[in-house]
């Protein structure tokens, strides 16, 4: 699962079982996503959380590292036997972005943050099946 985390909304993609495709799951207001997350892993298995770091183009990190840091240790406190991964996700919102466009999304549609969100955790997901492979 992967989690395009935000101050506001949260993205989120999962995989299927081969993990040949990423998928958008939804979007979650940040301040339920805990709640929400406990409910989606005692229903759904999950083997992996891959959390989107946050950096600057010279590798440092970016001002929502602050924000992202402090939710990953709470993730691997209350979900201590899923492994967290951390991906690069730099471009990610731009990336997503322009593939709404590609996909002929109006620009009302293109206006949806979170939908901009949700995507943006499938490009990370998909990114890091890549970097596995």
């Amino acid at each position: 699962m992967a989690i395009d985390y935000g101050r506001k909304r949260t993205g989120l993609a999962v995989t299927d079982e081969l993990k040949l495709i990423a998928t958008g799951l939804t979007t979650v207001e940040t301040p339920k996503l805990m709640e929400f997350l406990t409910n989606y892993v005692s229903r759904e298995q999950v083997e992996c959380f891959v959390v989107g770091e946050a950096k600057r183009m010279d590798n440092t990190p970016s001002e929502s590292a602050q924000y992202i840091e402090p939710f990953v240790i709470k993730l691997k406190e209350k979900f201590p036997d899923i492994p967290v991964e951390r991906i690069d996700e730099r471009f990610t919102s731009k990336i997503a972005f322009q593939a709404m466009i590609d996909g002929g999304l109006k620009k009302k549609q293109r206006q949806n943050k979170a939908l901009i969100d949700t995507v943006s955790a499938v490009i990370i997901l998909q990114s890091y099946m890549q970097s596995r492979h």
